[in-house]
């Protein structure tokens, strides 16, 4: 069973799966298959009013074409979780290979230094929208929010791109989950 703070297996469970040993162990096998499911990283900038904040993400995909619109979840107990329902804005940007470590930097909220525009000590601008965007993003896109469908645990937000960008390269590789020891999901 879990313990405070933690969830426990979560249904629906094939026939055959009734007992709470045997949920444990297909709420693993369930998660383990999730894990498999290519997975890009990415840092989503918030912003409402004056407070800014820079998280790591992993839920995140183009929904359309016409508009062209980017949906991601986020967890709904995040800082940049009220950021963006407050602001109403999000920017997504893709994190360089090489740059794998930073990932961790921002799995919580960060120190930001709105005087020198760092983020964990890391340069960051503002994209149109007033959204921080790291400066050492390959490629990042500015989003407006057009929708947010609560889905439980997280909101999946979805963002009208109003702006984009690359800092240098546009063949930079970016980072997948499969390059970290990271894992999130189900």
């Amino acid at each position: 069973m879990a313990t405070s703070g933690e969830r426990g297996p979560v249904g629906p469970f094939p026939a055959g799966v009734e007992s709470d040993e045997q949920r444990d162990a297909y709420d693993r096998l369930r998660r383990r298959a999730l894990w498999t499911m290519p997975s890009g990283l990415y840092l989503v900038g918030s912003r409402s009013g004056e407070e800014r904040n820079l998280m790591t993400l992993n839920w995140a995909t183009q929904v359309s074409d016409e508009p062209k619109l980017l949906g991601i979840g986020v967890e709904q107990s995040a800082v940049t979780h009220r950021l963006i329902a407050d602001g109403g804005v999000f920017t997504l940007a893709t994190i360089d290979r090489d740059d794998r470590a930073i990932v961790r930097k921002f799995t919580k909220p960060v120190a930001i230094d709105a005087a020198a525009m760092t983020a964990n000590g890391f340069a960051f601008h503002d994209a149109p929208s007033g959204a921080p965007v790291l400066d050492q993003a390959p490629a990042w896109f500015d989003c407006a929010v057009r929708q947010a469908v609560d889905l439980g645990t997280h909101t999946f937000f979805v963002g009208e791109i109003t702006a984009a960008g690359f800092r240098g390269d546009e063949d930079t590789p970016v980072l997948r989950m499969e390059d970290t020891r990271m894992n999130y999901g189900g």
